[in-house]
């Protein structure tokens, strides 16, 4: 039963959204084989708590989503990109409750609500605030129902294998230790973020920047990796996990008060707690920096909001902070921004083709420049959505064109489980340096330094022999793609802030990175 095969039709590499969207659109072709690195339900999907953006309501149009989705983007979004996620948005949401999904409900209308850089209340939520947790729910049961998908948990890819310049297939160490070589006629990656590579992330452990490392070392196009999304609003307390904080809860009123306990945010932008996250991230850099206290925190504040509603409208929130004794309702929360998602990633097309053949990527991995500089909350959900049945729609189409992969030669061997010290030393100094220097705030001096020291540490690491080393590995790669991207970008615009190039610069800059090889150049 847990045998993995040594060839299918179609590989998908993670089971987050974009994944189980995407093996669902390719059960109607062939053989679909999911490989979860951990659990099937470990993702960042799971962690989504404020829900996805699409223009269902009765006072919004596609129109004003798109808009919205182009102004967060500041000037670097593919137009098309974001067209087609806005205007597709709402048949894939259709889909989701017609397989099950239980979107909150104000009487027998679809709840919405507004969150930073939103016209208007367009954001579906599920069960206060765990709507990735509900959608994943739904999409999982949909795809386990479809008898050409299988799923295999605990399996962790290590490599894509080529054959004459083709993905034909991808490498794998499984949950006893052996590696596995299976075939297909093509490879989705759907593995989701890379928040590991900072040493403050609201992203879980998972978030290792997997797919973006194994693309690159096979080859392919990477684009946008300067951009990473900062979460303003992270629980901010020592010996708790920076939680995120959902943007929902200011969408609902909540304040953000500096150290002083006063609001601020209205010195920084009109929209004042709901402005851009970039915006918002910077402000509380700025109002920390004032303090220079290395334990100092700004505070997230719903004093004034019925308390009764707010423990209804985010039950998972509420019950987290209450493990730390902090009651959202009737107490101030201790905030900090935190690493939290990557607009980056394998540069893509618009049906999720990456620049190798039979290669695809969909969801946070990929970069179609959807979201140009700075995502527009709840917009990561959709594009799974949208994206992952798009690449499985294109990958179905080039199989029934193309002639079957040759064999690939097996390979199989035995790797040690586990990590040593010196593994998790080593990911921690890459943490610290990423967090320290190509964070909210840069400058290039700080990011010339820290690739030098990345880049200084590829001939130290730790051997890849097992899921932690690889991972290790993958992290570095990330980090040195990040900052070699944010060096290169001179110039401040969306997430990516430059204190020597504070200015945004059209005229050189109004184009989007592509790293191939070691060289970055802008297109």
């Amino acid at each position: 039963m847990n045998d993995l095969p040594s060839e299918t039709d179609f590989v998908v590499v993670g089971s987050g959204i974009a994944g189980l969207r995407a093996s669902v659109e390719l059960a109607s072709a062939g053989r679909v084989l999911c490989l979860a690195k951990r659990e099937v339900t470990e993702s960042n999907t799971q962690y989504a708590q404020g829900g996805i953006a699409a223009a269902l309501s009765d006072d919004d149009e596609v129109s004003l989503h798109l808009d919205d989705t182009l102004k967060a983007g500041d000037g670097l979004c593919n137009a098309d990109a974001a067209r087609i996620l806005v205007e597709e948005g709402p048949t894939r949401i259709e889909e989701l409750i017609e397989w099950g999904t239980e979107f909150d409900r104000a009487g027998t209308k679809i709840a919405f609500t507004r969150e930073g850089a939103h016209s208007r209340s367009r954001v579906l939520h599920a069960h206060g605030d765990s709507t990735g947790r509900e959608i994943g729910r739904a999409l999982y049961l949909k795809a386990q129902a479809l008898k050409p998908i299988v799923f295999r948990e605990f399996e962790f890819t290590t490599e894509l294998v080529l054959r004459d310049g083709r993905v034909v297939g991808v490498r794998v160490l499984d949950n006893t230790g052996r590696v596995r070589e299976i075939r297909a006629s093509s490879v989705l990656l759907a593995t989701g973020g890379l928040g590991q590579v900072y040493s403050d992330t609201t992203n879980p452990a998972v978030a290792t920047g997997d797919g973006v490392a194994m693309a690159f070392r096979a080859g392919a196009e990477i684009s946008d990796m300067e951009f990473v999304q900062f979460h303003p609003t992270a629980l901010f307390l020592k010996g708790a996990p920076r939680f995120l904080l959902s943007e929902a809860l200011r969408g609902e009123g909540a304040y953000l008060r500096n150290a002083e306990l006063q609001r601020f945010m209205h010195k920084y932008h009109e929209m004042g707690e709901l402005a851009p996250r970039d915006v918002v991230a910077r402000a509380i850099a700025h109002e920390l920096e004032v303090v220079k206290r290395p334990d100092a925190a700004v505070y997230l504040d719903l004093t004034h909001l019925n308390p009764d509603k707010v423990r209804k409208r985010f039950p998972t929130i509420y019950a987290t902070c209450m493990q730390y004794n902090i009651d959202i309702a009737e107490e101030l929360v201790p905030i900090r921004p935190a690493a939290h998602y990557a607009m980056g990633g394998v540069r893509t097309d618009l049906d999720g083709r990456a620049s190798i053949p039979g290669l695809y990527a969909a969801g946070e991995v990929a970069c179609t420049g959807v979201h140009g500089a700075n995502r527009l909350a709840s917009n990561s959900l959709l594009e799974g959505l949208v994206y992952g049945a798009r690449a499985a729609r294109a990958m179905r189409e080039e199989m029934r064109s193309s002639h079957p992969p040759s064999a690939i030669a097996p390979q199989t061997g035995i790797q040690r489980n586990g990590s040593s010290p010196d593994v998790e030393k080593f990911i921690q100094t890459v943490q610290s340096l990423m967090w320290q220097n190509v964070a909210v705030v840069r400058e290039g001096k700080a990011l010339r330094q820290t690739l030098n020291e990345l880049t200084g540490m590829q001939s130290k690491a730790p051997k890849a022999s097992d899921r932690r080393g690889h991972e290790a590995s993958n992290i570095l790669q990330a980090g040195i793609l990040i900052t070699r991207s944010a060096l290169a970008r001179e110039e401040s615009r969306g997430a990516h802030y430059r204190l020597d190039y504070p200015i945004r610069n059209d005229r050189k800059f109004a184009k989007h990175s592509v790293v191939r090889g070691g060289a970055v150049s802008f297109e």
